[in-house]
């Protein structure tokens, strides 16, 4: 089984993040980035798949020079090859998609793994845009997964149930939280990740069609009010209610 996992480096999810001073994008300074979150649940569900198939799990990671220590923690994991696309930055969600199709066309991979989002932008796009320029399928937001070899059966959570999917290989699957358990770097991983050459291709240019105007931070809440206490209170509720909150 060829089995691609896309990774991309992340800001942890408790740093506080701080816009630039530009205002188009978020300030770098002191901010602690690692693999992002739902991509790890992606790597784990590669490495499953070469255990139980047997072959190899490949792992990409589009950007700057900073994307190589999301590759070198996906070989931690016990990723077998890893490829760096260089990006000087600037491309947009569209951008990003073709770059990475360009790298894995032609590379005959029967699956192909990513997060179903990261952590900073929440888009969600980047996957199933990948899928949409390589002309295979793509099932997103994944929480189970079963596979004979050549269909795989995918099923998907949404508010209230769930679907049931089926579709031959080649497939991009975008894995949601609940898939797996991502396991822990052993010590000899972390040392062949070390040791391990990454191999680096350009990324493919492409003319962004998306242009970030403006970063703002959210609203200040306003102070909540204190009504009273008790049922005598009630009455003046149901009025702040009704007439400034429009609830009611």
């Amino acid at each position: 089984m060829n089995i691609a996992v896309l990774v991309k480096l992340a800001p942890d999810t408790e740093a506080a993040l701080k816009i630039d001073a530009d205002r188009l994008k978020i300030a770098t300074v002191d901010i602690n980035y690692v693999l992002n979150p739902y991509d790890e649940y992606a790597v784990e569900e590669g490495l499953r798949w070469k255990e139980k198939f047997g072959g190899t799990t490949t792992v990409f990671s589009l950007g700057r020079e900073e994307a190589v220590k999301a590759l070198r923690n996906a070989l931690a994991m016990g990723a077998d090859e890893a490829v760096h696309i260089v990006s000087p930055g600037g491309l947009d969600m569209l951008g990003k998609a073709k770059a990475l199709a360009a790298a894995l066309q032609g590379r005959g991979f029967d699956v192909i793994f990513a997060g179903k989002q990261s952590v900073d932008d929440d888009c969600g796009a980047v996957g199933p845009m990948t899928a949409y320029y390589l002309s295979i399928p793509h099932i997103s937001t994944v929480v189970k997964l079963d596979c004979d070899g050549s269909r795989i059966t995918a099923w998907r959570e949404f508010e209230g149930g769930a679907e049931k999917f089926e579709c031959p290989l080649p497939v991009l699957i975008t894995a949601q939280k609940g898939l797996n358990e991502p396991r822990y770097a052993s010590l000899k991983g972390i040392m062949f990740s070390k040791k391990k050459e990454i191999a680096v291709v350009e990324a493919a240019p492409a003319q962004a069609k998306i242009e970030i105007l403006k970063l703002n931070y959210p609203p200040v809440r306003q102070a909540g009010k204190i009504v009273g206490q008790g049922v005598e209170a009630v009455p003046k509720l149901l009025q702040l209610l009704r007439e400034e909150a429009k609830v009611l």
